[in-house]
């Protein structure tokens, strides 16, 4: 039997969302843009979808775009937003502990001149208000953190920041990458005070390719993708209406039960915590915060062979993010860990259709692995 436990990497596609995608391709297949029935069906479809997810975000449709992947919406707001506000400074606090999508963004913008202050992380990965506050300086433009690390489950306080930014009369930009956090734990736009926030649609079961950013009004951020006048001249390019509309029905799916997914998520890891720290009393719990990320080491044992066991009775989990190729891991580097500790690390990732058999299948499956390794 299955035990699917890397839903930090993907999600399969919840039925709601499989449903509005088949409906999209077969029967409301029309383009947006055209003018005729089959077109003002599409439009009508591409309107439903885009209030599901400003919905969900908790903003008005006209603050959202589609684009691709989280990994697109984080590349435009940190790009252009930090374009956006060139004249006023050329000044940028991120972390350590970002996702590439967001690294290799503020790599670029040091090429193009710009001056980038990469904070430490806490011992869980989270970024203390505390220490953007000190960062922070007249002529800096962009404050770029991520809502819940993507390795370590931590949660930094976005909306402390944004109020610290506000009362200190700060002239940043703030985004964040709540790719990790969108569906998983409660929030608004509203509660965060974010200016440009990006989500996924493939982290909670929507099919992969596609994302949005939130764009709050008043905002004026350059179009990335240039061409035709979609998106309202915002993003250019026929609208991926299959995964849109997939998109919106996941974030409705995962609307109507979302406290109650959280509190069973968080269960589960404590479950999870409880059950393999009884028998593996070496055991590491890294970091921690969001109820469906688990990152657990065993030192001395290495994370691929451990995995490897696992995936022989099909339970799948990672080693870190599924975007990492090789080496170790700039997440639990940064955070200070020991080399034994990031070697022998995993992550489990949970979501809402996550069971108490999953679980427990996992840890059966880590203490029969620890023991037979250990005498290998």
């Amino acid at each position: 039997m299955e035990h699917y436990l890397d839903n930090s990497a993907t999600t399969r596609v919840c039925p709601e969302a499989a449903a509005a995608a088949m409906l999209a391709m077969t029967e409301i297949y029309g383009n947006p843009s055209s003018t005729h029935t089959k077109g003002r069906e599409a439009r009508q479809l591409l309107d439903k979808s885009r209030k599901q997810v400003a919905d969900a975000l908790g903003c008005t449709a006209q603050e959202l775009v589609f684009t691709s992947c989280g990994s697109e919406s984080d590349n435009w707001a940190i790009l252009n937003g930090a374009e956006l506000m060139r004249r006023k400074g050329m000044h940028i606090i991120s972390s350590q502990v970002e996702h590439d999508a967001v690294r290799k963004s503020l790599d670029e913008l040091e090429r193009r001149g710009f001056e980038v202050t990469r904070l430490k992380p806490d011992e869980a990965g989270a970024i203390p208000v505390q220490a953007v506050m000190e960062a922070l300086r007249p002529d800096t433009v962009l404050v770029t953190l991520m809502l819940v690390n993507n390795e370590t489950g931590a949660v930094t306080d976005i909306g402390a920041i944004a109020r610290a930014m506000k009362k200190a009369g700060s002239q940043a930009l703030l985004h964040t990458d709540a790719v990790q956090a969108f569906m998983k734990l409660p929030f608004t736009v509203k509660s965060l005070g974010a200016d440009l926030v990006s989500v996924s649609g493939h982290k909670i079961h929507a099919p992969k390719g596609i994302g949005a950013l939130y764009i709050k009004n008043g905002v004026k951020l350059k179009p990335y993708l240039l061409g035709g006048g979609q998106e309202n001249g915002r993003r250019a390019g026929t609208e991926a209406m299959p995964q849109i509309a997939a998109f919106g029905a996941a974030c409705q799916a995962a609307r109507e039960h979302l406290q109650e997914n959280y509190e069973r998520m968080a269960a589960l890891r404590q479950l999870a915590i409880d059950e393999l720290r009884r028998d593996i009393p070496e055991l590491v719990v890294i970091g921690g915060g969001a109820p469906h990320i688990l990152s657990i080491s065993l030192p001395g044992w290495r994370s691929e062979v451990l995995m490897n066991y696992m995936e022989a009775q099909e339970i799948y989990v990672s080693k870190s993010s599924a975007c990492k190729k090789g080496g170790r891991s700039h997440v639990l580097e940064a955070i200070g860990l020991a080399p034994k500790v990031i070697d022998g690390a995993i992550r489990i990732g949970l979501s809402r259709f996550t069971t108490q058999e999953d679980i427990l299948a996992l840890c059966a499956a880590l203490k029969e692995a620890r023991s037979k390794l250990a005498h290998a």
